[in-house]
């Protein structure tokens, strides 16, 4: 399970509970782009195993995420300074044991939602995605110039509609969320800075994005190599370009060109069933056969697309729009081709992704999508579908 340090609401206490024995996290005090030293890793792993004398043990055994400078995204002249500090972490974050790393190379802002208190028809409570509530902070809040043209008529009356009528207070939340800041983090951004680090991307299109990439990933990819790291990159989320800003690692084609740029093995996937399920144009099944070889983290969560396909919520683990059945059928024969191969990296890391905030949680306050019941039943869930799964292929 993900765990976002000492500060996080759900304790080691709880996730070894809840039968993990891997934990996923973070530095997150260090400031993007500074070297994370081997003194801060050692220390991390030192609190993370510090009860394993007397329980059951747990292990820090996947980055999430080191994050890429907004320097290298851009391309700026700086950048070589913080791609050497990034392959510096890797060296570090290696001699430690740390043997995967994902990051995103998502530019501004991490994941984006509109609502974090979605209420279920079960009174539970999920992350949520509206495109006209998107427009309506875009075009009327933050008021960002020439966003006209990335909505359609329609789109832009139903939000000036909606802004009308919106009170003061519902107006800062929805603010406040679309600027939350990266997970780990409950620092937001105010609309006047958020606005000027969208203008630093003005002449930052499509193309100009992906070069910075593919530029960034064959430096680090052949450092991670020689080290035994593999690098896993996080998919867009949600897929597709916002507030003018492009999204390169959105379909399965930008997976091939990403993968193409660098044909290392080092240069690899994070799966996330639910950013990528997200796009209906996404065969996640294909998508496993294609570069499951490539995949080195996995995130299983699904989201269900609503009547208006732009908007989506975060559905129970074996519910919504991804097959999971299918998916982790599939999974589990990549790690079958993985063991006839010899690898060593037979078993691939997975987490239980946005859980929905439920029973005693509803009490508590706890990062948007990280309740530790949520995630509990959909580790449960997947649990059982993934014996399940083995069981019936290992009769055949």
């Amino acid at each position: 399970m993900r765990w976002f340090g000492p500060k996080d609401p759900v304790s080691l206490f709880d996730i070894r509970q809840a039968g993990c024995t891997g934990i996923v996290t973070a530095l997150h005090q260090i400031p993007v782009g500074d070297v994370w030293p081997v003194e801060a890793i050692q220390e991390r792993i030192q609190l993370i195993e510090a009860q394993n004398h007397q329980y059951s043990p747990l292990h820090w055994l996947v980055v999430e995420s080191l994050p890429v400078h907004e320097a290298i995204k851009k391309g700026l002249p700086s950048k070589a300074q913080y791609i050497d500090n990034y392959k510096q972490s890797l060296r570090n974050l290696a001699s430690c044991g740390i043997k995967t790393v994902c990051y995103n190379f998502m530019p501004v802002l991490d994941w984006s939602r509109t609502n974090v208190n979605y209420e279920m028809p079960d009174g539970s409570k999920a992350l949520r995605f509206v495109w006209e509530d998107f427009a309506l902070f875009d075009l009327y809040i933050l008021k960002r110039p020439n966003a006209e043209s990335d909505y359609d008529a329609a789109v832009r009356e139903a939000a000036f509609v909606k802004w009308q009528q919106m009170t003061p207070e519902e107006i800062q939340t929805l603010t406040n969320t679309v600027l939350l800041g990266l997970p780990g983090s409950e620092e937001a951004f105010d609309l006047g800075t958020f606005q000027s680090l969208l203008d630093e991307y003005a002449h930052i299109g499509d193309i100009e994005l992906r070069m910075n990439l593919y530029d960034f990933i064959r430096e680090v990819a052949p450092v991670a190599l020689q080290v035994g790291i593999n690098l896993c990159i996080h998919p867009d989320d949600p897929p597709k370009p916002l507030l003018g800003l492009p999204r390169v690692v959105s379909t399965e084609s930008d997976l091939a060109d990403l993968f193409d740029a660098c044909d290392l093995l080092s240069n690899g996937l994070t799966f996330c069933t639910g950013s990528l399920g997200v796009r209906a144009d996404n065969n996640l099944k294909q998508v496993i056969r294609r570069f499951g070889h490539r995949i080195h983290f996995i995130h299983l969560r699904t989201t269900k697309r609503e009547e208006n396909p732009l908007n989506f919520h975060e559905a129970a683990h074996l519910a919504g729009d991804v097959d999971m059945y299918e998916v982790v059928r599939e999974l589990h024969v990549e790690e079958i081709k993985r063991e006839i191969d010899n690898r060593s990296d037979v078993q691939i890391p997975m987490r239980p992704d946005h859980g929905h905030q439920m029973l005693d949680d509803l009490q508590k306050k706890t990062y948007p999508g990280y309740s530790a019941i949520g995630r509990l039943k959909g580790l449960a869930e997947l649990r059982g579908l993934e014996y399940a799964i083995r069981r019936q292929m290992e009769e055949w």
